[in-house]
């Protein structure tokens, strides 16, 4: 009773307080474009990351926490169809979408001297095409999924797993040999690239680190640019990434080898399958916090109007009081 408890606050709290903050990051960083005369490619990059964590929550963490409080299936057969398939897509997404943010920091980063300079974006509108290929890469991958998921439950025989309220019907093994070499092959791209452009970033800002050291030696002031604290926040956010992938890897192949039908890791798959989508946006809120600012900045405009609007009240009414 106590493990069900604990296990209805965990995806509750996952999927609330993940979707509220990756609401906040994405409102975040739509202040910063909108604020800015010049729109930053990385800004476009988060808000899509924190959109397809959105999507990933609602489509995979809602059922779920609603199975776990035993609330009424409200999923018909095309329901769960819709919406594992959406969470799937999600998934490739954010993982394409993440090895673009790293490289892409990494390219702005590079010293100007370096080759990579040359393919840094002229304008954040050049990110756009990516997100479109992405979609349409992840929905063709995932394609088997609409054939293979269904509400209703059939005969064990038939069943490979279920997902709560949907069940995921046994796939011929010519349709797994062609669906799994496109989902390794992007992971591999995506992760490879994620990878390399981190190792990069780590080798620059070890750099840019002896740099300021030999700079306070010599006593001399030297701020940060802020593209190398936002390339802290990528490489935070990519060990974040890492974290969750892997161990989600580890757990589902021991879950494929293991015999045992009644244990708590099909519930730890669930929490790492969550586990970026919900953390993610609040490793961004510590390290960059941009919100706040925005806010404050709202606010004294806010304040200036109110302390105008009432000198001239003021005023007004010292002058009815004279002429009175």
């Amino acid at each position: 009773m106590l493990s069900k408890f604990i296990k209805q606050v965990v995806f509750l709290f996952m999927t609330g307080f993940g979707t509220l903050g990756n609401i906040y990051v994405s409102v975040n960083y739509m202040f910063s474009c909108f604020r800015g005369p010049e729109k930053k490619p990385v800004h476009f990059i988060l808000i899509h990351l924190a959109f397809t964590n959105i999507i990933i929550l609602l489509a995979k963490g809602l059922p779920k926490t609603m199975a776990d409080f035993a609330l009424r299936n409200f999923l018909d057969d095309i329901g769960c169809k819709i919406l594992i398939y959406l969470s799937r897509v999600a998934r490739g997404v954010s993982i394409c979408t993440s090895g673009l943010l790293t490289v892409v920091q990494a390219i702005i980063i590079s010293p100007r001297a370096s080759g990579w300079r040359r393919l840094r974006p002229q304008s954040a509108w050049h990110i756009l095409p990516f997100f479109s290929f992405f979609w349409i890469l992840n929905a063709l991958i995932a394609i088997n999924l609409i054939h293979s998921i269904t509400g209703v439950r059939l005969n064990l025989s038939q069943l490979n797993n279920k997902d709560d309220y949907c069940y995921f019907m046994l796939e011929s093994k010519t349709t797994k040999w062609i669906v799994l070499p496109f989902m390794v092959l992007r992971d591999a791209v995506f992760q490879g690239a994620m990878g390399g452009a981190s190792g990069y970033m780590v080798l620059l800002l070890h750099k840019h680190h002896q740099h300021v050291l030999y700079l306070q030696n010599s006593k001399l002031l030297y701020r940060t640019p802020p593209e190398l604290r936002a390339a802290q926040s990528v490489l935070l956010l990519m060990l974040c990434f890492v974290f969750f992938y892997w161990t989600d890897c580890a757990v589902s192949l021991f879950l494929s080898l293991s015999l045992a039908e009644k244990s708590l890791m099909p519930n730890v798959q669930n929490f790492l399958a969550l586990g970026y989508a919900t953390f993610s946006p609040f490793v961004l809120i510590h390290r960059d916090g941009l919100l706040p600012e925005c806010l404050h900045a709202q606010w004294e405009k806010l304040r200036n109007y109110l302390l105008f609007f009432c000198s001239m009240s003021v005023k007004k009414f010292s002058v009815l009081q004279y002429c009175g």
